[in-house]
């Protein structure tokens, strides 16, 4: 069953980070390589490969918690990455973080456009005016 899980875990990473995501999972392997499995088994392996919602949905979630918790700027910019990756709209992403100085609060949602317009720009992705 593991083997499975593991296999499974490392298409659905493939599928939302493409090769970066599977390149940041085998840097992490070559010290933690524990941690490095459990990454790949657990919320890709398991969570990711339910059935319920589609990539889009996962990581636009994934991206309004990360810009909720303030406190996970590195991992937050993966994510929008990987929302783009998915097929995620740019405006779509933005609009999700500026949900969140609602929920969140605005230093939140300020810290996040922050990541997004980090990400759009290393990606060469225009911000949506609106």
């Amino acid at each position: 069953m593991s083997a499975e899980r593991y296999e499974r875990g490392l298409q659905m990473l493939a599928a939302v980070d493409g090769e970066t995501g599977v390149n940041v999972v085998e840097t992490l392997a070559k010290t933690f390589p524990a941690f490095a499995r459990y990454v790949v088994e657990f919320p890709f392996g398991d969570i990711y490969a339910r059935g319920g919602l589609g990539l889009r949905e996962r990581e636009l979630a994934t991206v309004a918690a990360l810009c909720a918790l303030g406190n996970a700027a590195p991992q937050l910019r993966v994510h929008i990455h990987a929302a783009l990756h998915v097929g995620c709209k740019p405006a779509e992403i933005v609009e999700v973080v500026m949900q969140m100085a609602v929920y969140a609060g605005f230093p939140a949602a300020l810290n996040g456009l922050s990541a997004v317009r980090e990400v759009f720009a290393e990606a060469g992705i225009a911000l949506p005016v609106n």
